[in-house]
């Protein structure tokens, strides 16, 4: 039976992709069909139409608002048909609107997994994405056989909204290691030090992280086609900022960077991926 994937946006065709390449069925839907068809899927018109030919769907959408929209629709996949069925959610959502989520699959008697992704494009290509889930310990034990298709780690914390609230927690780490390198780099060019030498040093010095290992070739190129967006980054920050005021505790180290990507948002480059954020200091 396919597995049902909606949502092809850049990390959303990527592990649909990587789906495909390790034997499964992918039929997918798409807001734009045309689109999904030019990148090679099976697409269907509406997502009501996955459910019957799919048992496990997964949801890979931009944020909660998203979602929603694909559960609400018309055809959407709120329907009859949708009990009993698998939803695996990669999307990361608001911390309180996922809770939302939950309580809606339960009342629909869904198999739900809140899942969100860590890591983008590439490691999704590459099946070695770490995955945090939160949900019903038996639906994680059935669906990690898949999940492990495209994770390499994988955490399982079962109390509803932790995936989502760790999520926003490790991209206040991306987010600021991302801004903290790409100034770094500016500032060695300033001093007259070449951009590539400059990085292979803080490789292997203070800069030394994933971020700087996958984000490392665009800074030198400057080709800042989206893996992960300025406008996702944005937004993650934006609802872990959310998460602290409501805890009443504050969050030193978050505002800096949200404050850069905003203004990188601002500046109409909302859909260049987030290593762009170098050229704010460059132009600087």
């Amino acid at each position: 039976m396919p597995i049902g994937f909606i949502g092809l946006g850049n990390l959303g065709t990527a592990v649909a992709t990587r789906l495909k390449e390790v034997g499964e069925t992918v039929l997918t839907y798409n807001r734009t069909k045309e689109k999904a068809l030019a990148k090679g899927f099976d697409v269907v018109d509406t997502p009501k139409d996955l459910l019957s030919k799919c048992d496990v769907i997964f949801l890979c959408l931009f944020d909660s608002p998203a979602v929603d929209n694909i559960l609400h629709m018309e055809d959407g996949l709120l329907c009859e048909e949708l009990k009993g069925k698998t939803i695996i959610d990669l999307s990361t959502h608001h911390f309180n609107d996922v809770l939302e989520v939950h309580k809606i699959m339960e009342e629909f008697e869904v198999k739900y997994l809140e899942n969100p992704v860590f890591g983008s494009v590439a490691p999704a290509l590459a099946g070695v994405l770490t995955l945090v889930s939160s949900g019903k310990k038996e639906v994680y034990e059935e669906v990690k056989p898949l999940l492990e298709k495209i994770g390499k780690e994988i955490f399982f914390l079962e109390k509803q909204g932790s995936a989502t609230k760790m999520k926003l927690i490790n991209n206040l780490c991306l987010g600021s290691f991302m801004a903290t390198i790409a100034e770094c780099t500016s500032l060695a060019e300033d001093c007259e030090i070449p951009k590539e030498k400059a990085l292979d040093i803080l490789g292997v010095g203070g800069g030394t992280s994933l971020v700087l290992n996958a984000k490392k070739q665009k800074l030198i190129t400057e080709d800042f086609s989206a893996h992960f967006s300025n406008d996702a980054i944005n937004k993650d920050l934006h609802c872990l900022q959310d998460l602290a005021y409501s805890m009443k505790k504050p969050l030193y180290s978050a505002a800096m960077p949200k404050e850069l990507f905003s203004k990188m948002k601002m500046m109409g480059k909302g859909e260049e991926d987030f290593s762009s954020i170098y050229q704010l200091f460059k132009n600087s």
